[in-house]
This record gives C-alpha cells, structure tokens and sequence, in this order.
C-alpha cells in the first residue's frame, strides 16, 4: 500500500508541476477471469470445482469492495474519457461490502451446496497486515461520467466461475500460494 500511495503522489505531482494530463484511479478489489490463483475467489472456486469438501480459508470477518473485472475496465474508459477526471483521484468501487465469509458461501451456493468452510491457522494473516474493512465511494465516479456497475456480485461470481470451471487445470487447485 505504501507504494501505491508513493505512485499516486509522483504522478499528482507530474500533475501540478508539468500539466501532465493524469488521474489517480483506485479500482477497489477487482476479480474475474484470469485473475491469479493467489487471490481469494480462485482459491475458493478451484477447491469446489475441485470437488473439495472442505473449502480452507484464513478469517472470514474481512470486508471487501468487490469489483467484476468488466466493470472495473469501463470505470477506466469512463475516466479516460473524461476531461474533468484530469488531475483528480476517483475510485472505481461498488460501495457494497461483502465479508469473506459472505463471498465463501455465496461460492459454495453456486457450485456445491453441500461443501462447508474450514478455517486454518496458516492461512490467518498476520494481525498488523491485515486489513479488516475495505469499503470504496464512487459518488465522484459516477457524477463524473455516470459509471455504474453493470453486473451484480452473483453475476460477476458466476462468469468467473464459469470460466475457472473451463480452465481448472492452469490453477493449482488446494495450495496455498503466498
């Protein structure tokens, strides 16, 4: 996070001193197809299409913004798009929070009814890295260039599936990846 912040105010400071036409953009927890098995929506959805049982997850009270990978492109041309979004930081967020545990069951609904989450001590994060609530504002977004979301969570959640049910054998499916 530290390097994003350093990034944001390089490229606001091209900004000011070179009128160097930037906007600041922060997608807020995108996911969908082809996004890397380390993240926690591959994870869970290769251990269910896996056949797994029992779905191995860290903590489940974690909140997150989720952002289907469609959406977040067209929050980008959108703002590319927009003269006004020069120079000016805009996130791209649902302002819809889901926990962990949430996005886990709303998973195992789609794919396996029957499977049930099992917590493991390894996969807890550290107490001072880990963040527990991430929550977007994309009221600056949307009064800018009328961007909404076009696709609900179990919408995104079903295409993504879908396309992991697909392409299950690039994904190591039960490892956990760090």
């Amino acid at each position: 996070s530290a390097t994003k912040i350093g990034a944001d105010r390089l490229a606001e400071s091209f900004y000011r001193s070179f009128d160097l036409p930037v906007s600041i953009v922060r997608p807020f927890n995108t996911y969908g197809p082809r996004q890397s098995g380390r993240a926690i929506i591959p994870t869970i959805i290769t251990q269910l299409l896996a056949g797994q049982q029992e779905i191995k997850q860290g903590s489940l009270t974690p909140t997150r913004d989720f952002n289907y990978v469609k959406d977040t492109a067209h929050g980008f041309m959108a703002i590319a798009d927009c003269d006004a979004a020069i120079g000016q930081e805009i996130n791209i967020a649902t302002g819809v929070e889901h926990s962990i545990g949430d996005l886990a069951n709303e998973l195992i609904a789609q794919i396996n009814p029957s499977a049930r989450i099992v917590c493991e001590a390894e996969r807890l994060r550290p107490e001072k890295s880990e963040v527990n609530r991430l929550l977007g504002d994309s009221t600056k977004l949307r009064n800018l260039t009328g961007w909404a979301p076009q696709y609900t969570f179990e919408q995104g959640l079903a295409a993504t599936i879908e396309f992991l049910r697909g392409n299950l054998d690039q994904y190591k499916v039960g490892q956990y990846i760090l």
